[in-house]
């Protein structure tokens, strides 16, 4: 074979100090389906770069099984651009983080991104409730009586008035993720309360967030998604204060002042 002369190029080139302006890093289950799609329509774009880390996780989804990826959440993190600092990064389980409390998810990703802001899908609901002024809540979920307790529990004790909850009693993420946006918007009417503010409807496999205007319009009341909460808080820190009406009324709002997202 002849030997073909590699060539230096003498171009003089320029570098930008990032590939993209802002970076955001998701931690996402092994088996999730919905994550990445919603954030690469609602987050990822021109100034913002979106970056995955999968951690392993088994079915079926109990507290006892969500509880076992703590351990993983810091190795899962420190995947992402490792030695390079990220603008926000979100663990993308709203049941988990419910299990284990949000402060202890943002303790483990912590110690492998120090100084970034952790986003859980229960923390950004929560501030997405505030931004819309909503304190009596209807609250649909897929998860089984057993999962949907701890959720119940945190908003209760976060100081939000349960008008009603609603569990399709499903214990595989991966058939959670397969339930059509059509079935969405028809189990989110009925699961919503005459006398609540607005409808939360949890859990990051649900394909929700892509029909939650359509939700809206059905109820006449805001709707908050987990993926649409916790693409909201990441888009607001990340410094896109856009109103996005497509994506529900949230995505028109400002991010409410707190310590913590």
């Amino acid at each position: 074979m002849p030997s073909i002369p590699i060539l230096r190029s003498a171009t003089t080139l320029a570098f930008d100090d990032r590939p993209f302006e802002r970076r955001v890093g998701l931690v996402v289950l092994a088996t999730d389906h919905t994550t990445e799609p919603d954030f690469r329509r609602m987050v990822a774009g021109e100034r913002i770069g979106v970056y995955t880390a999968r951690i392993a996780y088994a079915n079926p989804t109990t507290p006892e099984n969500l509880r076992r990826m703590q351990p993983r959440l810091a190795e899962g993190a420190a995947l992402i651009l490792p030695d390079e600092p990220l603008d926000a990064i979100c663990y993308s389980c709203t049941s988990a983080s419910v299990v284990m409390g949000d402060d202890a998810i943002e303790d483990a990703i912590a110690s492998a991104k120090p100084g970034v802001p952790v986003i859980t899908p229960p923390a950004a609901a929560r501030r997405a409730l505030k931004a819309l002024g909503a304190r009596r809540i209807a609250v649909l979920t897929p998860y089984t009586e057993q999962t949907s307790r701890p959720m119940a529990a945190y908003f209760s004790e976060h100081g939000f008035d349960l008008a009603r909850f609603t569990c399709f009693g499903l214990d595989d993420d991966r058939e959670m993720a397969r339930i059509t946006p059509d079935s969405l918007v028809r189990a989110a009417a009925d699961a919503m309360a005459p006398d609540a503010d607005a409808l939360f409807i949890s859990c990051t496999a649900l394909r929700s967030a892509a029909v939650a205007a359509e939700i809206e319009a059905a109820i006449g009341r805001p709707v908050v998604t987990s993926n649409q909460a916790t693409a909201w808080v990441t888009l607001r820190l990340c410094g896109d204060d856009r109103p996005r009406p497509e994506g529900g009324r949230l995505m028109t709002l400002p991010l409410p002042a707190e310590a913590h997202p």
